[in-house]
């Protein structure tokens, strides 16, 4: 027989006897408790993995969807230390509360005095079989293979558990962050700055400045979202679903693109896509033609998408083309295949394209800009950091929304705007944007 515990931990030994000798707890009881627990541990296990192994384009059609499950979801993961804190210590009480049930029926059947090694190795081995096979890796396993599935059926609980722990979650994070702070960090966390200097190092004489921006292309390419890169709902030509067959090849032969979004009555209800080399074999067909029968599905994405993810999404769809909606499902923009590979190489300009359309440089530090030229495409051409802007930008992610954040209102013709080195003068606006610029950059000699 071994030593009695009750020497070490007479209080603990005090709270088992009266749980164990209370009225209501019976040994058929406290299974149900167990087999109650156990179930509750295969949920919080399974919802670990399945809300943190989520891949960028579920995270990206959850945060698109209008489903209110979908963007619980999201609203839980955009505080991931807070959302893993709240399981850990869910997780944690209902294995302890497991052990003292499974314990307390072992004391109802064979007596608190039968208390030796034998009897406690037994215990040990049930509660860590149990616990790890059932409570771990088969909800683990499963929830890894339908993440998203389990997630939304967790999210509810995580929720209110999330309000309910707030105050040990608040401690635990809190806690981290200080260790995390006194201990020395150690990795290769460089920012875009510091690789491009590195890119500087890396090149000699004989790399051309081509070669240098393509280097430069590539370092960017994985921060940029769609909304830095798409074109704006403004910048879209698309048919109404309505337009007669005659009306649509007219209109096309003066387009000269190759697919087009077609939408029903206004531009945020896009119906499909028109791809014009199905409409080769009917040239011939009369006005009565139906020219909509032949629309492809359209691929939505939201605005906050990657676009190294959106290059995967394109290969594995084999699609060009994809309409941008914003958070409320509205059409935000367009992006295609080219503009992705010319945030890398460089402009791609074919037969149709119009040289210099968006800007026109007067002298080394004078321009002339379209509004609507993205900032993205404003600081490659000025040779700046897009981070200069950060700060003041807002949501904006064209020049003209730039100015329009820094005047606070739409400026009049001849308006000047000052911001660090560069003179923004309006050159043409409408009622409703700036439509063309004039920068010039104070270059100090």
């Amino acid at each position: 027989m071994g030593d009695s515990i009750d020497d070490p931990w007479p209080g603990v030994l005090l709270l088992f006897n009266f749980i164990s000798n209370s009225v209501a707890f019976t040994a058929l009881g406290g299974g149900l408790i167990l087999l109650l627990l156990l179930i509750l541990s295969a949920i919080i296990s399974g919802s670990e993995i399945a809300f943190f192994s989520l891949s960028t384009e579920d995270l990206d059609q959850c945060r698109a969807s209008k489903n209110p499950l979908e963007k619980n979801l999201v609203t839980l993961l955009d505080q991931p230390k807070k959302l893993l804190a709240t399981i850990l210590i869910m997780n944690n009480l209902v294995n302890i509360a497991f052990v003292i049930i499974s314990t307390l029926i072992a004391w109802k059947i064979f007596g608190n005095q039968h208390q030796d090694n034998l009897l406690i190795l037994g215990l040990t081995a049930f509660n860590t079989f149990a616990i790890v096979l059932f409570g771990e890796i088969i909800p683990k396993v499963y929830a890894n293979q339908n993440n998203l599935v389990f997630a939304k059926r967790t999210v509810g609980f995580l929720k209110a558990a999330n309000y309910f722990f707030y105050p040990l979650s608040w401690s635990l994070q809190t806690m981290t962050s200080i260790i995390e702070k006194r201990v020395d960090r150690r990795g290769y966390n460089l920012s875009m700055d510091e690789l491009e200097h590195a890119l500087e190092i890396a090149t000699d004489e004989h790399t051309s400045e081509e070669e240098k921006e393509i280097l430069k292309g590539i370092v960017n390419f994985g921060s940029l979202t769609v909304k830095q890169v798409m074109h704006s709902r403004m910048d879209i030509s698309a048919f109404d679903i309505e337009t007669d067959y005659n009306t649509l090849i007219k209109e096309i032969d003066n387009l000269s693109f190759s697919r087009i979004p077609v939408y029903r009555e206004t531009i945020d209800k896009i119906e499909g896509i028109l791809y014009v080399k199905d409409l080769l074999p009917h040239l011939e067909k009369g006005n009565n033609f139906r020219w909509q029968n032949l629309l492809r599905p359209g691929f939505f994405i939201p605005e906050s998408k990657k676009i190294d993810a959106l290059l995967r999404n394109f290969q594995e769809k084999r699609v060009h083309m994809a309409i941008v909606v914003d958070e409320y499902g509205g059409t935000s923009g367009l992006i295609t295949l080219e503009d992705i590979i010319e945030e890398i190489v460089g402009e791609i300009n074919d037969e149709f394209d119009d040289d210099d359309v968006a800007y026109n440089k007067l002298d080394d530090a004078t321009y002339i800009f379209e509004g609507k030229t993205s900032l993205n495409d404003f600081c490659k051409i000025i040779n700046e950091e897009p981070s200069l802007f950060e700060e003041i930008k807002g949501e904006s992610e064209s020049l003209g929304g730039l100015l329009l954040e820094l005047h606070s209102k739409l400026p009049r013709i001849g308006d000047k705007i000052n911001f660090d080195k560069f003179v923004f003068t309006i050159v043409s606006v409408d009622s409703k944007r700036i439509k063309r610029v004039r920068v010039y950059i104070n270059i100090p000699t």
